[in-house]
């Protein structure tokens, strides 16, 4: 039977396609399920800012009635005035271990954004920054995070035989929480608060945190520090209030570390949170009638892991100590909390700063993932047997 690929719109066929994702994964004992809601939200032209400057097309396969792939083509235009390009993006990525599937997603994906005046496509990316991103190469027998893309090994291998390149690539620390702070980092820690004039500000009112303006300030930090990483775009207002919303009532603000300077200005901050990915895989991208439960429970009872979700130090004050600050507070909170152990978000492998943190902790490199490239030209030149 021929595989047939139908572009995807209406809130049937999305629920369709989110759908797809976590029945593949269903008897994965390391996917993380995203909750519908969440995506749907995200791929929904009337609800995600991003949008505002960007086009997408979801695309589903399908062998006679039965989904066997899926993807969705995204052009962010403004991406590619910030980097001088003209390249397409496909992301929301999953499909069944079949040549002839992944062959039409990816030539459907292909055509869209050819049809849009693009040179090239690149991805697995998200509309920003601040979504999934990364093909899974290195870490399949390690349990995937709320924050990252878990996928099957033979991925990488379709998209290579459709002429994919590598294009950037990551990495993934676990960490060993110590029971206390490192007396190194406390003397650092206190040094650099007394050397450079800085103090560590905690809330603990989500609402006091909003109305001082230090979400607004956390975000326009990240769109200093993070402006120079691959594919990245800062973030609109309309995009910080969205962000704002959907995730700052559910954090715990002792995992929030926030660094000011003598003139209050925000030059540093640091946000960790509780494991989602047992409570996640409870419920199976469903929040009624049980999963919410599951969600509350990893979020305020006890949790063994925590994720390291964002990382920003203002440009003039990194190299100074700034992230020593962030361990010498949150320690205490998540071993108080019952944590042993962190996942840090994907790293680019040349962001040695950022690596070089964790050479205090015990710690273990224990996943890879990489975007890929392919130029646009002709159809796609597929090697090997089909």
């Amino acid at each position: 039977m021929a595989i047939i690929v139908r572009p995807i719109s209406g809130r049937r066929l999305m629920r369709e396609f989110v759908k797809f994702r976590i029945d593949l994964y269903r008897d994965s004992r390391y996917a993380v399920p995203p909750l519908y809601l969440d995506e749907l939200t995200t791929l929904d032209a009337g609800k995600n800012p991003a949008f505002a400057f960007s086009e997408a097309q979801c695309f589903m396969a399908y062998d006679a009635n039965r989904p066997v792939g899926r993807i969705c083509a995204i052009v962010n235009h403004r991406a590619n005035e910030v980097w001088k390009g003209a390249s397409g993006r496909f992301g929301f990525v999953d499909f069944i271990d079949d040549p002839a599937v992944s062959a039409a997603l990816f030539a459907a994906a292909e055509d869209w954004v050819r049809s849009r005046g693009m040179h090239s496509i690149h991805g697995p990316l998200g509309f920003t920054d601040l979504d999934q991103e990364g093909m899974l190469v290195e870490g399949f027998d390690q349990p995937g995070t709320m924050a990252t893309i878990y996928n099957h090994p033979y991925y990488a291998a379709h998209l290579e035989r459709l002429g994919y390149v590598p294009d950037a690539e990551w990495v993934e620390y676990r960490i060993t929480i110590p029971p206390e702070v490192p007396e190194r980092l406390r003397r650092i820690g206190e040094l650099v608060l007394n050397r450079q004039k800085l103090r560590i500000v905690k809330y603990s009112s989500a609402k006091k945190l909003i109305a001082d303006g230090q979400v607004r300030r956390m975000f326009e930090l990240v769109n200093d520090s993070y402006s120079h990483l691959y594919g990245f775009t800062p973030l609109t207002g309309e995009q910080i209030d969205y962000y704002t919303k959907q995730y700052i009532p559910m954090l715990n603000l002792d995992y929030l570390t926030l660094v000011v300077n003598e003139a209050d200005e925000l030059v540093g901050m640091s946000l960790v949170m509780p494991s989602l990915t047992q409570a996640l895989r409870k419920a199976q991208g469903r929040l009624a009638p049980f999963g919410f439960l599951h969600l509350l429970r990893a979020l305020k009872m006890k949790n063994p892991v925590v994720d390291c979700l964002l990382v920003a130090v203002r440009r003039d004050y990194q190299n100074k100590g700034v992230n020593a600050l962030f361990f010498y507070d949150v320690i205490p909170y998540v071993r108080r909390a019952g944590a042993l152990f962190a996942e840090t978000n994907p790293e680019l492998v040349g962001n040695t700063k950022v690596q070089s943190q964790w050479d205090a902790f015990e710690h273990v490199r224990h996943k890879r993932r990489r975007a890929y490239v392919r130029q646009l030209g002709a159809a796609p030149a597929v090697s090997g047997p089909q």
